[in-house]
C-alpha cells in the first residue's frame, strides 16, 4: 500500500505543472536626442540588442566594466562578441536567448526602435539591452536586468524606464567623433555628465516594456473534446483531452485579455493538472492547444 501511495504521489508531481511560464512583449524605445541640441551628421542608434536571463548573470552594469562584447556594441556598434557572451549563458542555463531589433536613425520621421512579440520565459525573466549613440567615442543607451516579473510571481504588464547616455569607459573623447584614444586602464560604465559632454540632463529616450493583449471577443469559447474541473475551482485544476487528442500548450487570460500564463510541453499529454492558486480569484479564459493543430477556449472561475 506505501508503494502504491508513493508512485500516485510521484505521478502527480511528474503532470502538475507549478512553475514555468512565459509571456509575450512588445519592447518600444522612442528616442529623444533631439532635446540635446543640434545633432550630428549621420546620428543614430545602432542596433538594439540584449538578452533574456536570469540573476546568476549580469551582462552590463553601471559601476561595472564593460566586457569585450559591452565594448564593442559602444564603440562602433557591433555586436558579434556580445553576441558569443550571450550564447556562453545560454550553454550554461543562465540565458535563453539573444534579441537583436533594428537600428534607429531619428533625424527621420522615425524616432522608434520596435522589437515585437518577444516571448519571454519565467525562468529568464530578466532583460539587458544595448545600444551605440553614434557617432561617439564609447557612448550607449542600456537597460540592465529589468525583471518583468514582480514579487509576487506575476508578469508585468508594462514597465516604462527613462534612459540617459551612458559612457562605456572604454575609449576617450568628448563629442562626436569615432577615431579615439583608447581608455587604458578602463573605467567603470557611467552616466555621462552634461558639464564634458554634447549633452544636457534631460533623459535621451524612453524604452516601454508592454505584455501582448489578445481581444476576449476573438475567442471561441465552444467545448469540443477537452474537459477542466473541478470548475468553479481553488486553483487546483484538471484537463483532460478526450478521444485522441492530446495538449501541447496551454495559454491562460484575465477577462480583459491579458495573457497571465503560458505553459508549452516538450511532451503533449492527455491528462494534466495545473496549479493556478497564486492567481487572483475571478474569471479566466484558457486556451489549450493540441498536437493535432486544433485550438479551443474554455471559461474557469477562480475562487
Amino acid at each position: 500500500m506505501k508503494k502504491l501511495i508513493l508512485n500516485s504521489l510521484i505521478l502527480l508531481l511528474v503532470f502538475t505543472t507549478y512553475g514555468q511560464t512565459t509571456a509575450t512583449y512588445d519592447i518600444v524605445f522612442t528616442s529623444n536626442w533631439a532635446s540635446h541640441g543640434t545633432l550630428p551628421g549621420n546620428a543614430h542608434f545602432t542596433e538594439l540588442v540584449g538578452a533574456t536571463h536570469n540573476n546568476n548573470i549580469t551582462f552590463l552594469e553601471m559601476g561595472g566594466f564593460a566586457t569585450p562584447g559591452i565594448e564593442d556594441v559602444a564603440e562602433l556598434g557591433l555586436f558579434g562578441d556580445f553576441s558569443n557572451e550571450v550564447n556562453t549563458a545560454i550553454a550554461a542555463n543562465n540565458a535563453d536567448q539573444f534579441i537583436e531589433g533594428p537600428n534607429l536613425f531619428p533625424t527621420s520621421s522615425n524616432l522608434t526602435i520596435k522589437i515585437s512579440d518577444l516571448t519571454v520565459s519565467s525562468d529568464y525573466p530578466l532583460v539587458s539591452l544595448a545600444s551605440m549613440i553614434a557617432p561617439s567615442p564609447d557612448w550607449m543607451i542600456a537597460v540592465n536586468s529589468i525583471s518583468l516579473i514582480d514579487n509576487g510571481g506575476q508578469w508585468i504588464p508594462e514597465i516604462s524606464i527613462d534612459l540617459f547616455p551612458y559612457d562605456a569607459g572604454t575609449e576617450e573623447g568628448t563629442g562626436y567623433s569615432l577615431s579615439n584614444n583608447a581608455t587604458n586602464p578602463h573605467e567603470a560604465i557611467a552616466m555621462l555628465s552634461p558639464s564634458n559632454s554634447p549633452f544636457n540632463s534631460d533623459k535621451i529616450g524612453t524604452i516601454v516594456f508592454t505584455q501582448k493583449q489578445l481581444n476576449v471577443q476573438d475567442f471561441n469559447t465552444q467545448k469540443n473534446y477537452i474537459t477542466i474541473s473541478p470548475n468553479p475551482s481553488d486553483g487546483n485544476i484538471s484537463i483532460h483531452a478526450n478521444q485522441s487528442s492530446t495538449i501541447k500548450e496551454i495559454e491562460v487570460y484575465n477577462v480583459l485579455g491579458k495573457q497571465v500564463r503560458r505553459y508549452n510541453f516538450k511532451q503533449s499529454n492527455s491528462n494534466i493538472n495545473l496549479n493556478l492558486s497564486n492567481l487572483n480569484a475571478g474569471i479566466y479564459l484558457v486556451r489549450l492547444h493540441t498536437n493535432s493543430g486544433t485550438t479551443e477556449t474554455q471559461k474557469i472561475i477562480l475562487r
